[in-house]
């Protein structure tokens, strides 16, 4: 599904009071080479900061971070700052230690669906799996925006079928 010329844009940050940097410049570094352009806000990011740096970059989504178990609270509403904004078709993408104390992680994920994110990971996750995700799910939320009968989509039927 993918093509070599297609771009590949996000916006990265670690929200809230957290201020753990470390994991979010290796995921820019990773991400980076794996061919997507990344958009590093660091940490200390506000909602309204990832909001306004999507819609000025463009960006096919929102990675946010939270490591010191308050992602939960710093969180909530995101889905509807993108609606606000008209962005809300934007994938958002969300990972980390994201609570506080063990939790079992299914339900966790569930939380964060009902949030509105589109793809929740713990704190340990395998970026190489992240990455093809993020890739076939910003191809996936590009086709509506081609239109009805658009001369732009060219889908082989055995990559159709699959879908």
């Amino acid at each position: 599904m993918f093509d070599a010329n297609t771009t590949y844009k996000v916006v990265l940050g670690v929200i809230g009071a957290d201020c753990h940097a470390v994991g979010n410049k290796i995921l820019t570094s990773l991400l980076t080479r794996a061919g997507i352009e990344v958009v590093n806000l660091g940490v200390m990011v506000s909602q309204t900061e990832f909001v306004t740096a999507a819609i000025a970059e463009n960006a096919d989504a929102i990675l946010v971070s939270s490591i010191y178990g308050h992602g939960e609270i710093d969180c909530q509403g995101l889905r509807d700052r993108c609606d606000q904004a008209g962005i809300g078709n934007i994938l958002l993408y969300v990972g980390g230690n994201l609570v506080i104390g063990k939790q079992d992680f299914e339900t966790v994920k569930a939380r964060f669906e009902d949030m509105g994110y589109d793809r929740v990971f713990p704190a340990s996750v395998n970026i190489d799996d992240v990455v093809r995700l993020l890739k076939d799910d910003i191809e996936l939320n590009r086709l509506p925006k081609l239109g009805h009968n658009s001369g732009a989509v060219s889908v082989k039927f055995a990559d159709w079928a699959a879908l």
